[in-house]
């Protein structure tokens, strides 16, 4: 085998940022992608275009180039999203998403808030439709982003499971969501539950 083939059963990660995020350290994806990367997983966490005033064009066209590299050479790809990365998956996928083995949308903003605010408005009127991966969501049942509850935005119209995160806010750094010790252990095993951030005592 070459050095640039991958084995039989190779899975890599795609991990796809929300409005005006800059991959910061302490945000959660940002610290899955580093703990993933420590364990050998290969890992294409993508800068997408204008993260404070985001194009759908730009944003779909680098999510693809994106899914292109971390497909390369039969990778299976499991793919995690957070906030207005959730809107354009759903929305505005790439066409050739066969190689995605499971999805997680983190904290998807509803359309209707996302529509109020002008800079990421466009991203409101993409249609959603369900992914033909394994997809689950997982987001807070206090998420100013989504009032009305990610079940009744997505989980239900859609027929994907939602996993109920209490009192998680938009599930970011603000909220306590930095090292996230359970999604990690999820993109390694997918029988492995989504789990509120573990709290640590400080004393």
């Amino acid at each position: 085998m070459t050095s640039t083939e991958t084995a039989p059963g190779a899975r890599a990660f795609l991990i796809l940022h929300g409005w005006d995020n800059f991959r910061p350290p302490g945000h959660w994806q940002h610290e899955l992608a580093a703990a993933l990367r420590e364990r050998g997983e290969r890992v294409v966490y993508p800068q997408l275009p204008d993260a404070a005033t985001p194009s759908v064009a730009a944003w779909r066209h680098a999510v693809a180039d994106a899914l292109a590299e971390a497909s390369a050479h039969g990778a299976r790809v499991t793919v995690l999203c957070h906030s207005l990365a959730c809107l354009l998956w759903l929305g505005a996928r790439p066409a050739d998403d066969a190689s995605v083995e499971r999805v997680l949308l983190v904290a998807p903003p509803s359309r209707e808030f996302v529509g109020g605010i002008p800079e990421i408005a466009a991203f409101a009127a993409l249609t959603p439709s369900r992914p033909s991966a394994a997809t689950t969501i997982a987001a807070s049942d206090a998420d100013p982003y989504c009032p009305e509850g990610a079940d009744t935005a997505f989980g239900a119209p859609l027929g994907i499971p939602v996993v109920v995160i209490p009192g998680g806010g938009h599930l970011e750094r603000t909220a306590g969501y930095g090292e996230w010790p359970s999604v990690l252990a999820w993109s390694l095993d997918p029988s492995a539950p989504l789990l509120p951030r573990e709290t640590v005592d400080a004393g």
